[in-house]
Order: C-alpha cells, then structure tokens, then sequence
C-alpha cells in the first residue's frame, strides 16, 4: 500500500472510535466532548489525516496483525478528509448548540454526526466520501476539489 493510499480498515476503526465519542456527547450533551472532536475533524480535515490518534493506535495496534490489503481495495485520502471536513462542521453545530445552551441544535447536529459516523463504522458507507465523489462529477473545476 502507498502513502498516497489509506487502509479502510483503518478507517472504519477510526469511525467506531469517533461513534463512541459522538455517542458520549449526545448521551451527555457535553459542548467539551464535542469541542475536543472538533478540534480532531478540524485537524484531519485541514492539516492532514496524519494527525489523527486513533490512526496511529490502529496502524500500531491493530495493523500489524491483519493481512495486507489487497491491490485496488485501498482508500484514496481526498474523500476521506472531505468528509472529516464536513463531521467538523456538524460537531461545531453541536458544540457551539450545546455550550449556547440550544440543546435541540446541538441533539440534532451531534446526531447526525453520529449517524454518518455508524454507518461508516458498521458498514464502511462514508456518507461525505460520497458527497464528495458526487461534488467531483457535477462541478468538477468550480468545487476547486482536486
């Protein structure tokens, strides 16, 4: 596998890692839970996917015990960090919701989020990875996404 490449497995382990904190963070409605995810999807999305701590605990921990990733089955990093970007703007929702006190804004966006988070977790479906596949082929030079 490349360094241009990322291991889905890594990703949906990334993705049950971030259900639970979403999780913790609807049962809660703690604006500091999800400030701290925040600062994460903000991390991953505009810096790099590098960044991210449960990538290392995975490509530490639990890599080295699985086999290789067949040819062709790699992820390609541009999707996955557009919808980083995207979890960021629904936990900035939340959090913003829950720390002004406007618990149904932040319930809902800390759902969704939550959701979208699940659904790659459980079924390797990445809700913003599609977004953003569908975005590269309806306005491929005006979405300035490469």
């Amino acid at each position: 596998m490349s360094a241009a490449t990322l291991d889905p497995r890594g990703i949906r382990f990334t993705a049950w890692i971030t259900s639970v904190i979403l999780a913790l963070g609807l049962i809660t409605g703690s604006w500091r839970i999800l400030a701290a995810q925040t600062a994460l999807f903000a991390l991953c999305a505009f810096i790099g996917l590098k960044l991210n701590p449960w990538g290392h605990v995975y490509q530490r921990a639990v890599q080295p015990r699985l086999a290789p990733v067949p040819e062709g089955e790699q992820e390609a990093p541009a999707p996955v960090r557009f919808s980083q970007g995207v979890g960021f703007v629904f936990a900035l929702v939340a959090t913003v919701g829950y720390a002004a006190e406007w618990t149904a804004l932040g319930v809902v966006a800390n759902a969704f989020a939550l959701v979208a988070a699940l659904l790659n977790a459980a079924f390797g479906f990445c809700l913003g990875c599609r977004m953003y596949l569908v975005i590269r082929r309806f306005a491929p030079a005006a979405s300035g996404i490469r």
